[in-house]
């Protein structure tokens, strides 16, 4: 069973605000401005009625099961919780370059960390770059098996795992107890539609794109468990008709990188 990003990491909502709306509506505006306001429009937009939650995820879930191959860019920060509950913004960039169902590149970047995770069918790699080091280790043969093993075996979870499970139905994510559309958003400069979900170990919400491409735009994630309740949020931009080749799976190490065993955690034998 693979173990889901929303359940490894953690974002909180943003409060409503709702100060800053009810001092907008007691604002007294000129004529002038209350006729332009209330001018009816020569051309009105077609109605739009946003999907209810569980079916936006479907639909997210249907198209992204669709894509062969795809390359994301996610901007992301995520909180760092301190002993004494005390929250640390950590900013970093992830890179996805897939192509199902046998191939994947991961590259995170952060001020601290600087990780590859390559998998090209036969084998998957953990590598650290600035360090030197690399483990590899023999895979099956899909990603979704291949995800599985690396969290079953080593424990190992890719960054923002969810966006490989949710291309499968019977991976969304079922295990909130309230939904609801908060509302059209536009996400660098992209109309989007978006939801939020509890559940009660976290909270979650997902920004989608409107049309006939409904692709998550942007994630937060919120701990309901953690007493500081940090954060996890990524803006995602796609490609979703990338061209790779072969040799952008392969795994070549540099000269003076060296191999280290990956920790066996599953306890066999």
């Amino acid at each position: 069973m693979h173990k889901s990003a929303l359940a490894a990491m953690s974002t909180r909502a943003a409060p409503a605000l709702t100060g800053l709306v009810v001092a907008a509506a007691m604002t007294v505006l000129p004529a002038v401005v209350v006729a332009m306001m209330t001018e009816p429009a020569v051309a009105q937009e077609t109605a739009y009625t946003a999907p209810a939650p569980a079916e936006a995820l479907h639909r997210m879930g249907a198209y992204l099961g669709t894509l062969q191959s795809f390359e994301v860019t996610s901007t992301s920060s995520i909180d760092l919780v301190t002993e004494d509950d005390r929250r640390i913004d950590l900013d970093g960039t992830t890179t996805y370059k897939v192509r199902r169902p046998d191939g994947f590149v991961i590259e995170t970047r952060t001020d601290r960390k600087h990780r590859r995770f390559i998998y090209d069918g036969k084998r998957f790699t953990v590598y650290a770059p600035a360090r030197g080091f690399y483990a590899s280790v023999e895979a099956p043969g899909t990603i979704a098996e291949v995800l599985d093993v690396a969290w079953d075996k080593y424990g190992i979870v890719v960054p923002l795992e969810d966006i490989f499970h949710w291309g499968d139905p019977a991976n969304l994510p079922t295990d909130y107890t309230t939904a609801e559309y908060v509302g059209p958003v536009t996400v660098n400069g992209v109309a989007t539609d978006q939801y939020a979900f509890a559940g009660p170990d976290i909270e979650w919400q997902v920004w989608i794109q409107r049309g006939d491409k409904p692709l998550p735009l942007k994630i937060v994630i919120v701990d309901r468990t953690d007493p500081a309740r940090p954060e996890f949020s990524a803006t995602l931009a796609w490609n979703t008709s990338p061209r790779f080749m072969d040799s952008t799976f392969a795994f070549a190490p540099a000269g003076g990188d060296k191999p280290i065993p990956i920790a066996d955690q599953s306890g066999a034998q």
